[in-house]
């Protein structure tokens, strides 16, 4: 008898697998750089400090979660940015045991401030950053796996390369916020909503797992950053609409209990602290508007002439050749236009970068077309000369180097 477990598709580390984790290795090559050339600045002494707060002492304050009052411009990114901080100084206290007296980093009845750590910890800029860091692996491993899957090896080859080299994508990923974490949510939503609207084709067993990840994408995008959710949520609900035939009467439903599961994971993180939580609703953190001008910024941007200079080869062959016009490029191209115009005005946000991953999966798709066009060859020489400027142009911004 076949045993259960047999079905399961075996992870394979193949020559495609290789190349992908060499493309992310070097982004995070770049990560670690760029870090060994900061400092720590205010931004991070408040991420270091709320951030240990949410773990080691919530509730200070009558009223408040924290000393910071009641976060509420994402959560869990001070989460992330103090865990690493407080499991490294559960770590000290423990070998204290074995210091002498005179060389603990944790004196008898003390608290060490982030101020106070900064000498006995000498990584503690790496460690407020390498959850951010291993987020933006996540999300370029995420978006190999969607455009490999959908447009074959080149197609996502050259959407990983792009992504591993952007500046942009790299200043979210060495300084404490939550963009990144909102583009993984936003970026694993959709996609997810897109597999959830496949799998209603079949056994209802088939769709309780996929909806488990979709509520997990959501609650990622709502903790990091309370707007993402309605977002994610309707730009699901759309790419699901389209997907499920005949059983379009039970996307909203699906749609729903994912956001209620999300909001019951943003509540987690709030510590179960119905005040803090529902201070989120009372803030202006979930206010939206739309805007020409971070569209306008990022491609006037000299570091993203190759994201730039791809993007727009994409949009005239997307235009002019009629079988890049499909739903596997159409709905990438809908979800990047759509977050690219919008702002946060109520706290500091960067919709347009949740943007990019759907803009180099829609670049992705179309050239992996044109590579299999009747110009193959000339394409992929044109397109491996795109992904090269890129690169060039990401490696130079880098400081240090010239």
């Amino acid at each position: 008898m076949t045993l259960r477990f047999g079905r399961i598709r075996r992870f394979q580390f193949n020559l495609p697998q290789r190349i992908a984790a060499g493309l992310l290795a070097l982004f995070l090559a770049q990560g670690i750089w760029l870090t060994a050339h900061q400092t720590l600045s205010d931004r991070d002494y408040q991420y270091a400090r709320c951030g240990r707060e949410t773990w080691e002492r919530p509730s200070v304050l009558a009223g408040y979660y924290t000393t910071c009052g009641n976060i509420h411009d994402g959560i869990l990114g001070y989460r992330l940015a103090g865990l690493p901080l407080t499991l490294n100084l559960l770590a000290e206290s423990g070998l204290d045991v074995f210091r002498k007296p005179e060389d603990r980093v944790i004196q008898t009845g003390g608290e060490l401030s982030t101020w106070e750590l900064r000498h006995q910890l000498t990584h503690v800029l790496l460690l407020m950053r390498l959850p951010f860091l291993l987020a933006g692996c996540m999300l370029g491993a995420g978006l190999w796996w969607v455009t490999r899957r959908l447009y074959g090896n080149l197609g996502g080859y050259t959407a990983l390369a792009l992504y591993c080299f952007s500046p942009a994508v790299l200043r979210a990923c060495v300084a404490p916020s939550a963009e990144v974490l909102a583009a993984l949510g936003v970026y694993g939503g959709v996609y997810t909503c897109i597999g959830v609207a496949h799998a209603m084709q079949g056994p209802r067993r088939k769709w309780r797992p996929r909806i488990v990840m979709l509520t997990a994408a959501f609650g990622l995008a709502a903790a990091a950053h309370i707007a993402a959710l309605p977002v994610v949520a309707l730009l699901g609900l759309v790419a699901m609409l389209w997907v499920a035939e005949g059983r379009r009467s039970q996307v909203l439903p699906v749609v729903l209990i994912a956001v209620l599961g999300a909001l019951v994971f943003v509540f987690a993180c709030y510590g179960f602290s119905p005040d803090a939580f529902s201070y989120v609703f009372r803030s202006s953190a979930g206010f939206i508007w739309v805007s020409l001008d971070p569209a306008r910024r990022f491609f006037s941007t000299l570091g993203n002439a190759g994201i730039t200079l791809a993007f727009g080869a994409a949009i005239v062959l997307y235009l002019g050749v009629r079988r890049s016009r499909y739903f596997g490029n159409t709905a990438p191209l809908f979800c990047a236009l759509v977050l690219m115009v919008l702002i946060m005005t109520g706290v500091p946000g960067s919709p347009w970068l949740w943007a990019l991953p759907f803009l180099l999966t829609f670049v992705g798709g179309v050239f992996a077309d044109a590579y299999e066009g009747p110009r193959g060859r000339m394409a992929l020489i044109a397109g491996g000369a795109v992904v090269l400027l890129q690169a060039v142009f990401c490696v130079l911004s880098l400081p240090g180097l010239l």
